[in-house]
């Protein structure tokens, strides 16, 4: 097995803090989205919205898991580089893999919440679509 450098660990560095970004935006989205629900919900509750309302909860729910997995790969990644810097290896490489495998399941639970957002799109679109056919 080739030795870890200092390099490795740099370049999931700057991977991981890309995807926090991403993940911080799709975040600061959900918010937005949450503060228009409930507007929408005080003017006129209805069960479309509350479904919504729990899809939302479900999704911030996985983002903020997300988030916290993605950071801790961070702190791992970085536990890593410093472990190179003062030459113990095989710690550094142990905080390497776990540094991955918390992304590994960031990612997945990525994967899961869009996997749900579609859902929800779908059933607005399908709730646009019925109300179209009623209005035919």
């Amino acid at each position: 097995m080739e030795a870890l450098t200092l390099t490795t660990p740099a370049l999931l560095f700057s991977a991981v803090s890309l995807i926090l970004l991403a993940y911080t935006n799709r975040f600061l989205g959900y918010a937005s989205l949450v503060r228009q629900l409930y507007e929408k919900l005080k003017a006129n509750p209805d069960q479309v919205l509350l479904d919504q309302i729990m899809n939302l909860r479900k999704r911030l729910y996985l983002i903020k898991n997300m988030q916290l997995l993605g950071v801790a790969s961070l702190m791992f990644c970085v536990l890593s580089m410093f472990l190179i810097y003062i030459e113990v290896f095989l710690p550094a490489a142990y905080a390497f893999g776990l540094g991955l495998l918390l992304l590994i399941i960031s990612l997945l639970l990525s994967g899961w919440e869009i996997k749900i957002s579609v859902r929800a799109l779908d059933l607005h679109l399908n709730d646009m679509e019925h109300f179209s056919e009623d209005n035919s």
